[in-house]
């Protein structure tokens, strides 16, 4: 029996948002695809460029790009919180830019969660009130919204604080709450815009820390808007990057930094500590009779980053076999070859 392709949770298919006037009118003069420099030329603002994407159910999916690339925008038009001027979006098969107004609001309460960099808390609200605040909206009764705010509570971290105020927490515990009232509907598409961006190194370190826990657990479906790389790497499953409005890359990390699209890319990527990044697999010689030793009680994996294996590599003269997931000699892995990898580029 075949088996059933995975459908995206989210996707959408030539997405444009261009400011200015007339813009569809515009679009339609130019056969819907003018190139960036017409419409610049035009004198519109291209904010979202003919976006293709596809995000799928448990995917983090990171959105990055220098301050107006488009980031910020083009989740605005996946969530329908700004119109696209063109283009399709749907949400678990739903085209969401023919739902009417009243099945658009139920989609937003109930399947989808939103953080964004400002925390908006209500500052005459307890943390156990902000959380609930969402419920309180649907109509839920008082009894349920206490009991699932007392849950999220404890889930991201806060308990023994619900009846604090904004006012009496830190920088991260207000995000914390924030991160909470958005799940306190259990949405299926939880979106977050530089949530971190505000937050001192350290808070900023344990936040992600904390959002990796709480995905383990609720595997949602994310797009996660971010400038720092570092943070991205930490998170993602795929990258997307934006310039001008267009998604110039997306991969994974290790695709990113091996075989980068475009000289932008590359910059996004030259300052990267690659042995965090590459995998045992992306830097191996192919196997080819002698693969080198292979300790059979703790082989070098080809998943493994190259990080992780790099004291074993740097402290032999020898090659060292490399083996699959499944213990089968694919490769082999030697001091140069890491070397080169890691710092060739620099060179």
């Amino acid at each position: 029996m075949a088996q059933a392709i995975e459908e995206p949770k989210l996707s959408c298919s030539g997405v444009w948002k261009l400011y200015g006037p007339s813009p569809e009118k515009f679009l339609a003069q130019h056969g819907g695809a003018p190139d960036v420099e017409q419409v610049k030329a035009a004198g519109y603002i291209p904010a979202v460029v003919d976006v293709d994407l596809e995000v799928m159910p448990g995917e983090i999916l990171v959105l990055m790009g220098l301050s107006g690339s488009g980031k910020s925008t083009l989740v605005r038009c996946l969530s329908r919180l700004v119109e696209p001027t063109a283009g399709d979006v749907f949400f678990d098969g739903v085209d969401l830019l023919g739902a009417g107004e009243k099945e658009l609001i139920e989609i937003r309460r109930h399947k989808m969660g939103m953080v964004f960099q400002h925390f908006a808390l209500l500052p005459h609200r307890t943390v156990a009130d902000n959380i609930a605040f969402p419920l309180e909206v649907q109509g839920v009764d008082r009894s349920t919204r206490r009991a699932r705010a007392a849950e999220i509570i404890d889930l991201v971290g806060l308990s023994g604080r619900g009846g604090y105020y904004p006012r009496e927490l830190s920088g991260g515990q207000q995000q914390r709450v924030g991160i909470g009232r958005s799940l306190a509907v259990e949405p299926d598409v939880w979106m977050l815009d530089e949530p971190f961006s505000a937050l001192d190194p350290l808070i900023r370190k344990e936040m992600q820390d904390e959002f990796l826990r709480l995905q383990s657990m609720l595997q949602k479906t994310i797009v996660f808007i971010t400038h720092d790389f570092d943070e991205a790497i930490r998170l993602a499953d795929r990258i997307a990057i934006l310039y001008e409005g267009q998604i110039v890359q997306l991969g994974t990390a290790e695709e990113l930094v091996t075989n980068p699209a475009t000289d932008y890319v590359r910059k996004f990527t030259e300052d990267l500590s690659r042995d965090k990044i590459l995998t045992v697999g992306s830097i191996m010689a192919a196997a080819n009779g002698d693969a080198g030793p292979v300790d059979p009680q703790n082989p070098i994996r080809s998943d493994e980053l190259v990080a992780e294996v790099a004291a074993r590599v740097l402290t032999t003269d020898d090659a060292i076999g490399v083996v699959d997931p499944q213990g089968r000699v694919v490769g082999s892995v030697d001091r140069s070859r890491l070397v080169d990898a890691v710092y060739g580029a620099a060179r």
